[in-house]
């Protein structure tokens, strides 16, 4: 089949916890087989939560111990990938049809990861791709993966699905290195709800000549939300949304959907990619591999290696 249904669940982590964001996600089961979603994907940090506008009591030179008893807190509602949160969605998945791509905060050891799981409608967790670079001060709170989590899925029925979180999708050899790996679908989970970034996913989709499905969080106002965030307009809601698909040609097909939780939905066909192609391929006919090369280590790099 060429056509297929694919979805961006636009939702955020809920103040209440890790239990209660996964419940969330699980009462959008009917949705989901009524749409006869084949793929669904679900922001950044859903599980584990973004903490905008947290500082974890850190200046330069020192950090507070309020801040640390706060990311202690944060770590309790981090999951293990895999884990037993991953395999309810694991069940979600089987029961609906639909892959999964979900934003988590994953536990590695002591340290904390931005991390999207990738989960196959028949065969359940296939793996993980850790964020290689957090954003500003992001870098308090998460390592940075390795080239060994730059996956591809190749899920049932659907073929190769990848993609980067945030604004990882604005480097552009991260890019490259994922248009090379042939995706039909490239998937971009986020928190950012601007402008730019629906100008970002367009551009992906025209420059990759692929589909692209950026599911974007939605958290009300910072009160609402239960979030610390200093100097924020009074009303505005924390991450105002702004989920979209678009096709190989950077045309949106679906959304952005504003203002609100939702499951945001588009019909893609496939024969679309090699029409568009056929003019500008970036890493085939269009690359000028004669000119330039990218060379991409996918090593794991783990601090201790036992032989």
């Amino acid at each position: 089949m060429s056509k297929h249904v694919v979805a961006a669940l636009q939702i955020g982590a809920d103040p209440k916890g890790t239990q209660a964001t996964l419940g969330k996600i699980l009462s959008y089961e009917a949705e989901l087989k009524e749409k006869k979603v084949e793929l669904v994907v679900i922001p950044e940090a859903t599980l584990g939560g973004y903490p905008k506008g947290s500082h974890f009591g850190t200046y330069l030179g020192y950090r507070l111990q309020a801040g640390r008893e706060k990311f202690a807190e944060y770590f309790k509602g981090a999951i293990d990938v895999p884990g037993p949160e991953i395999e309810q969605l694991e069940t979600l998945s089987a029961s609906t049809g639909a892959s999964i791509v979900i934003g988590v905060i994953e536990r590695g050891g002591s340290s904390l990861y931005c991390t999207a799981v990738y989960i196959d409608s028949v065969k359940g967790y296939v793996g993980k791709h850790r964020k290689i670079m957090p954003t500003a001060t992001e870098r308090l709170i998460w390592g940075q993966g390795d080239g060994s989590t730059l996956i591809t899925a190749d899920f049932e029925g659907l073929g190769k699905v990848g993609g980067a979180i945030c604004w990882e999708n604005f480097m552009p050899l991260l890019r490259a290195s994922f248009y090379a790996k042939g995706l039909n679908i490239y998937v971009a989970p986020t928190v950012d709800d601007r402008d730019g970034w629906t100008a970002l996913i367009r551009t992906i989709g025209n420059e990759g000549r692929l589909f692209v499905v950026s599911a974007v969080a939605f958290l009300p106002t910072a009160q609402a939300a239960q979030l610390d965030m200093p100097g924020w307009p009074e009303g505005k809601n924390a991450i105002d949304g702004g989920s979209l698909i678009v096709n190989p040609y950077g045309d949106i097909i679906a959304g952005p959907l504003r203002g609100k939780e939702g499951l945001l939905t588009a019909e893609i066909d496939y024969d679309i990619i090699p029409q568009a192609k056929y003019d500008m391929d970036p890493v085939g006919h269009y690359s000028r591999g004669d000119i330039f090369q990218l060379t991409v280590d996918q090593t794991p790099r783990d601090a201790v290696v036992f032989k």
